[in-house]
């Protein structure tokens, strides 16, 4: 049975969220995966406030991480992020809901990149985030393609 592009995601996504102590730890939640993007959100909380009484840094970054990850990982290809940039633009505050939306801008052979655009509940863009990724060997779920059946 060959799976839908949605489908794949959906399911690679399961298969790193169940090993990923990280994000869960930190308060993220999986919202939507697609092919080529993923959507997480997160609820900032005391513990996630720096001296300023923000958002730390840390955390904004962690999220559009996490995001990224999940949306280079939806070909059920094992990626890797090879180099990032961030730009923070507005900070969150307690009890703010940021959503983190990555979407895929380039694929070419091993190597992608990504956009991460991270909002507030208002719309307030806090962070821009740029990944670059790398395809290394091997699956997140194992998946028998058409052209391995034929043989």
């Amino acid at each position: 049975m060959t799976l839908t592009p949605k489908e794949r995601a959906e399911k690679s996504a399961q298969a790193m969220w169940s090993g990923d102590g990280a994000s869960t730890w930190i308060g993220m939640e999986l919202e939507e995966v697609d092919e080529g993007y993923a959507r997480l959100g997160l609820t900032v909380q005391r513990h996630h406030t720096n001296g300023h009484k923000t958002c730390h840094g840390g955390i904004s970054f962690s999220l559009a991480d996490s995001c990224f990850a999940f949306a280079c990982n939806s070909r059920n290809q094992a990626t890797v992020g090879q180099h990032v940039m961030i730009n923070y633009l507005k900070p969150a505050f307690e009890g703010d809901r940021l959503t983190a939306e990555a979407r895929e801008t380039s694929l070419t052979g091993r190597s992608g990149i990504y956009d991460v655009r991270v909002v507030n509940q208002n719309g307030d863009v806090i962070v821009e985030f740029r990944g670059m990724s790398r395809a290394v060997k091997g699956q997140l779920f194992e998946e028998i393609t058409d052209e391995a059946r034929q043989g």
